[in-house]
């Protein structure tokens, strides 16, 4: 796992050199780097961006700031993101609703395609189901099997916390640049 959040960092630091602005002198970053997480503090997404932020700062010697923005499906979080300068200060950590789903079903005030860049793929979240001892399946094809048999009686799940959790996280900056 280390290995991987290594590599990880080492791809973000990557992806961010090369977009910096060549004609500039300063050299990047010279300043704190501010990661915006759609999310409250405390879950799977905060604990990956804390993780990774630390990576990043001990890669490129600044401080990586992790700010939790919540609120309307993480739409006012990326938004920020994708509001804020496309100068690679800010970066956005999501995952498929956050960046997909969000501008497939919600009219959003900002472009997920043009305001915003994947930099690097992260882990995604371990999945379980878990049902009563009164469910008679013992694996994934025998509940799909009996939830269609049993349809009428079947009390759905909470679809929007599995749908969020099921896909992989990234992170994603604005940026004129595409590379």
């Amino acid at each position: 796992m280390k290995n991987i959040i290594k590599s990880i960092a080492g791809l973000v630091c990557v992806a961010s050199f090369a977009s910096a602005d060549a004609v500039r002198a300063e050299t990047y970053p010279s300043r704190p780097i501010t990661m915006v997480v759609p999310f409250a503090a405390g879950g799977p997404t905060d604990t990956l961006a804390r993780i990774v932020g630390e990576r990043m700062r001990q890669a490129l010697g600044q401080t990586i700031i992790v700010e939790n923005t919540t609120g309307a499906a993480g739409s006012i979080a990326v938004g920020r993101v994708a509001r804020s300068a496309p100068d690679g200060y800010t970066l956005s950590i999501g995952h498929w609703s956050t960046h997909v789903v969000n501008g497939a079903i919600y009219p959003l005030n900002y472009d997920l395609l043009k305001d915003l860049d994947p930099v690097a793929l992260l882990p995604s979240n371990p999945q379980l189901i878990v049902a009563t001892n009164g469910v008679p399946a013992k694996d994934l094809k025998e509940l799909v099997a009996w939830v269609r048999r049993t349809r009428a009686r079947s009390p759905p799940g909470p679809r929007a916390l599995a749908a969020r959790r099921m896909s992989a996280g990234f992170i994603s900056r604005s940026s004129p640049i595409r590379t």
